[in-house]
């Protein structure tokens, strides 16, 4: 379950993320669904099972409203409760490795300075802690003493702007901006114009990522399981 886009180009790029995991994990019949903006839509995706099992995995990087809130009423409206609902993909030292890998590709080379961790952003206190806590479990794969400071694209400060703009005061002449975002689109295209020395590509199909959500559907299923004994 994506979040959706007006961007055709962010749909495909989920699209693209779980033709890599079906790629990865040919044991699983994976299907794609959209929270809004784009089809199918989850009740569509829902009903479509036919009542087969199923897990629901987001295709959020940290948890909110969406995961506290729309993906259970979902179930709940569709009278699939019982269905296992993954956790959201971070924090995890696997969504770190992926953000380290797109700041290199884009040039940035180790011990270069700090960090701007640009993110969604959300009115929920704990999305955006996830989004702390990722920026931490990113400083730790860099391992070069770089900083890495959290900041949002919506809905909470600073933005990565302000943020990029704070670090060139405090005199840091090249800062690097992480692009915490599964996809192209608005969000991403504003991340990128935040006057930062680099700027890495959103998420996308990076492998890594593929296996972090087969790995979160293989532990809502394992927790099922377990739950069900």
């Amino acid at each position: 379950m994506a979040h959706g886009s007006r961007s055709a180009a962010g749909v495909a790029a989920n699209r693209a993320l779980l033709h890599r995991v079906r790629a990865q994990r040919p044991d699983l019949d994976v299907r794609c669904c959209f929270l809004d903006l784009a089809r199918p839509s989850l009740p569509e995706a829902l009903a479509a099972l036919d009542g087969q099992a199923a897990v629901l995995v987001p295709l959020l990087l940290g948890g909110g409203y969406h995961l506290r809130v729309d993906l259970p009423g979902a179930l709940a409206a569709a009278g699939l409760t019982h269905l296992p609902l993954a956790r959201a993909l971070g924090p995890h030292p696997l969504l770190a490795a992926a953000l380290a890998d797109r700041l290199a590709a884009a040039g940035r080379p180790a011990g270069a300075g700090p960090v701007v961790l640009a993110a969604a952003g959300s009115s929920d206190p704990a999305a955006n802690a996830d989004t702390a806590r990722t920026a931490e479990l990113l400083a730790d794969r860099l391992g070069d003493g770089s900083p890495v400071v959290p900041a949002y694209l919506s809905a909470a400060r600073p933005t990565p702007r302000e943020a990029v703009a704070a670090l060139h005061a405090a005199g840091h002449r090249r800062v690097a901006v992480a692009t915490h975002l599964l996809a192209p689109g608005f969000f991403a295209d504003r991340a990128a114009a935040t006057g930062a020395h680099w700027t890495s590509a959103p998420l996308g199909t990076h492998e890594t990522l593929a296996r972090l959500v087969a790995l979160r559907h293989d532990e809502a299923r394992v927790a099922s399981l377990a739950a069900a004994r």
